[in-house]
């Protein structure tokens, strides 16, 4: 089953407390700080951890994400980008 598609995987539910979700942005960027509190207050609520990434400090994210952030990962998977709504987050972690 490790191969098959997320969608075929619906048996495998993670609880809250297993759940990471990643906030990749970059200093002095005020969406990104708006991310991070509702992130906090989130997986705060649900139990669930969370990372922040500096976009600056790797090139991959910033190829990658640059005209993005900031991006939001649940569980590496990409969730939102520029806004985070709290409700689809809590949802994305909870479901």
């Amino acid at each position: 089953m490790a191969g098959m598609s997320p969608i075929f995987r619906r048996g495998e539910k993670k609880k809250p407390q297993e759940r990471v979700v990643t906030l990749i942005g970059k200093p002095g960027c005020h969406l990104c700080d708006d991310a991070q509190a509702v992130i906090e207050k989130v997986c705060a609520e649900v139990g669930a951890g969370w990372e922040k990434k500096d976009i600056t400090e790797d090139e991959d994210l910033y190829r990658k994400y640059w005209e993005q952030i900031p991006v939001v990962l649940v569980d590496g998977a990409q969730h939102d980008f520029w806004r985070v709504k709290e409700e689809r987050l809590r949802r994305a972690l909870t479901q």
